[in-house]
């Protein structure tokens, strides 16, 4: 197996970016001023200042008049266009707007509100994850805001801190690069990946002191059909069995639900915890989608059967912080 070879400059580096990220404050609001904007000369800045001496060592030199004034006439510009660029980022306001949950693999899309109070327009300012170079660029207009989107691809399941971020500009020139480092307090919750090819879901057991209940075909669905009532949600309506009556046929929904379906970890047949968490993630979906009743047990939560999308996020949520 190869390994990269040994960088102490990177280590260095790392370890210096490590140290100085962990003394800025965590907060989902900051307000840029002169301590905490940055500002260095970039590649064409620094190209433009071994120019203007080259410029000046030829006018002295020469004794050129129109050489002294085109050398200072360009040094004028250069640091005005610092002042601007630094002015571009000091004062504006960045508001992160909180992430929602998102499941193993998807993106996790970072809202970021930009808040101008100039009565200016702040040209080029780009935002991106710290050590990324995937930036998304706007314009602030004056006395307004606008938002910026940005995303971060979690690994893996949990609740995970939103990665520190960075916005920087160059404009008006180039020569200069303004920039800051902001480390959100927000977190993100993420959800085990579904399983794409779940099994049917699980029997029901009959609710306390029901001796009477139905048993559950093995495709997962209940038993217990009606004629459609107005008002009954199109998703419980039974297709095949409505084509065969010529009238819409509904899933008798009290009927089915005496049978109390629970998903739990001893039922999803994998040794594996991932494994069982992902398949009862898409069971959870299974039955939501189904309209059914269901509850969720876990080592260190339970979770009542009910349905509903309050219902669903918390189940999600307990088999993510599991």
């Amino acid at each position: 197996m190869l390994t990269a070879p040994f960088n102490p400059v990177d280590l260095v580096r790392r370890r210096f970016q490590r140290w100085w990220q962990a003394r800025l404050p965590l907060q989902d609001s900051v307000t840029l001023t002169q301590r905490n904007v940055y500002i260095l000369p970039t590649r064409a800045g620094f190209m433009l200042g071994a120019t203007l001496g080259v410029l000046l060592v030829g006018a002295i030199n020469y004794q050129l008049n129109l050489g002294y004034l085109l050398t200072f006439l360009l040094a004028g510009c250069a640091v005005v266009g610092m002042h601007v660029c630094h002015a571009t980022l000091r004062g504006l306001t960045m508001h992160l707007i909180a992430p929602e949950p998102q499941f193993v693999g998807a993106n996790a899309v970072i809202a970021i509100s930009l808040q101008n109070e100039r009565a200016s327009v702040r040209y080029g300012i780009g935002l991106a994850i710290l050590g990324t170079q995937h930036w998304s660029w706007t314009d602030v207009p004056a006395q307004g805001s606008a938002t910026v989107h940005v995303a971060f691809k979690p690994e893996r399941r949990g609740l995970h801190r939103v990665p520190t971020l960075t916005a920087e500009t160059h404009f008006p020139l180039g020569t200069f690069r303004v920039w800051t480092v902001w480390r959100p307090a927000a977190q993100v919750l993420v959800y085990p990946l579904p399983e794409p090819f779940p099994p049917p879901l699980p029997a029901g057991e009959p609710r306390s002191g029901d001796a009477t209940s139905s048993v559950p075909h093995a495709s997962g669905e209940y038993d217990g059909v009606r004629a459609y009532r107005r008002g009954d949600p199109m998703k419980l309506v039974v297709w095949k069995k409505a084509a065969k009556a010529d009238e819409l046929i509904s899933r008798d929904v009290e009927c089915t639900q005496r049978l109390e379906l629970w998903l739990e970890l001893a039922s999803t047949g994998h040794a594996h915890t991932e494994h069982q968490l992902s398949r009862l993630c898409a069971w959870v979906l299974q039955a939501e989608k189904l309209g059914l009743d269901y509850g969720l047990r876990l080592p260190a939560t339970t979770l009542k059967p009910s349905h509903g999308e309050a219902h669903k996020r918390r189940c999600l949520q307990a088999l993510a912080l599991c």
